[in-house]
């Protein structure tokens, strides 16, 4: 789960790392009593969305008198922000962050991730802050700087060193580091984070750390412990469909192909895809409707699918191992006649009571095209998009 930047400093905050003040502003006229209350001759407003590329696509703004506060967040507010984070229609602006502007000396980059490979929480740093950090490893890996954390042990004061002098910062910077590393771990690990991204970390022109930008992800897993995070949550900012899918315990993401693909498994629903894609087809979407699926939600699978206009055909590949796979015809053939779609289905079972699947849907009287493996319905459905 993802949260806005005002809500991520907010928690920063909470651990001792050094943040701008500001104000979540939901109209114009609060922006506007936000600035006075901060004071100052300048200020900045940042559309919060749940996305990076912010400032490149217009939605960081300065202002330097009140009348601009109120212009520019009008401006925002209520619009939809596209970065080369979001899709063609973008994120909604529901409200702004209002900050005194800082006088920045030099732009750092800090972040927390999980490194699956050692198992282990890593601090990945570099001296190119304020740039996308898959074009800095990508142009110059050398600024990377990367170390993992012990989790007996935890971060270590020789690690904050190691990493402050890689970045070249003095002796009272390299202490504040360690304070602002220390504070991270905790909230990483008090928090159950995925993900936690300053960019940038700067150093102001006083010679001390601020965190300037802020992004947390939650491990969705982990948020029955949290029930202060799950409040945090903007449905807004995510995929209609994605939203409504997670109601129904599926697991939908969706895509930018036209072959909508439905699947038990996450690992069968990525073989799909990949089949899919190697005839020539590209999958609109990836959907586990899960081990245990039922005919009801198969059908609100099919609902979701069917609500993405760009779906031309759909896939329907189930390996009945834990559901049987005359349940899931039924539910296909319930899904079919409740939605009244026209658009060509291709289904292919496999599994535990594949042959009553299959007999109920040749009994059904839909135009339901059978398939007995996985590569035979990819280039079938594959052939129905390409009208050959």
């Amino acid at each position: 789960m993802n949260i806005h930047e005002y809500q991520a400093k907010q928690l920063f905050a909470n651990y001792g790392i050094p943040v701008p003040t500001g104000h979540p502003a939901w109209n114009a006229e609060e922006a506007k009593q936000h600035a006075q209350i901060l004071g100052g001759d300048s200020w900045m407003v940042k559309a919060q969305v749940h996305a990076g590329g912010r400032g490149k696509a217009g939605g960081v703004k300065r202002a330097t008198n009140l009348d601009e506060v109120m212009d520019i967040s009008h401006r925002l507010i209520g619009t939809q922000l596209v970065t080369h984070q979001t899709g063609a229609g973008g994120q909604p602006i529901h409200c702004v962050l209002i900050e005194n502007t800082t006088a920045i000396k030099n732009e750092l980059y800090l972040s927390f991730v999980v490194d699956r490979a050692s198992e282990r929480i890593a601090v990945i740093a570099s001296r190119a802050g304020g740039m996308d950090i898959e074009e800095v490893a990508a142009k110059t890996p050398e600024q990377i700087i990367n170390c993992t954390i012990d989790p007996l042990v935890g971060i270590s004061a020789y690690q904050c060193r190691e990493i402050a002098f890689a970045l070249g910062l003095d002796a009272k910077q390299r202490k504040q580091l360690t304070t602002i590393l220390s504070g991270l771990y905790r909230l990483f690990q008090d928090k159950d984070l995925s993900l936690l991204e300053i960019n940038p970390l700067i150093i102001t022109d006083q010679g001390d750390l601020m965190a300037l930008d802020a992004k947390i992800n939650i491990d969705d897993n982990a948020l029955y412990r949290h029930e202060e995070l799950a409040t945090l949550h903007d449905a807004t900012q995510e995929d209609e469909k994605e939203h409504k899918a997670r109601q129904f315990e599926l697991n939908y993401i969706a895509l930018d192909g036209d072959i909508a693909c439905m699947v038990n498994g996450a690992g069968l629903a990525m073989a799909t895809m990949d089949v899919v894609d190697r005839h020539g087809g590209k999958p609109a979407n990836f959907l586990d409707v899960g081990g245990g699926t039922t005919a009801d939600r198969v059908t609100e699978a099919f609902k979701i699918i069917l609500s993405d206009s760009k779906v031309k055909a759909i896939l329907v590949n189930i390996f009945g191992g834990i559901v049987r796979c005359d349940l899931i015809a039924e539910g296909v053939i319930h899904a079919i006649k409740e939605t009244g779609t026209k658009i060509p289905i291709v289904v292919r079972l496999e599994g535990t009571h594949v042959d009553k699947g299959k007999a109920l849907l040749q009994e059904s009287g839909l135009s339901v095209i059978p398939a007995d493996d996985l590569d035979e319905a990819a280039q079938k459905v594959v052939k129905l998009v390409k009208g050959e």
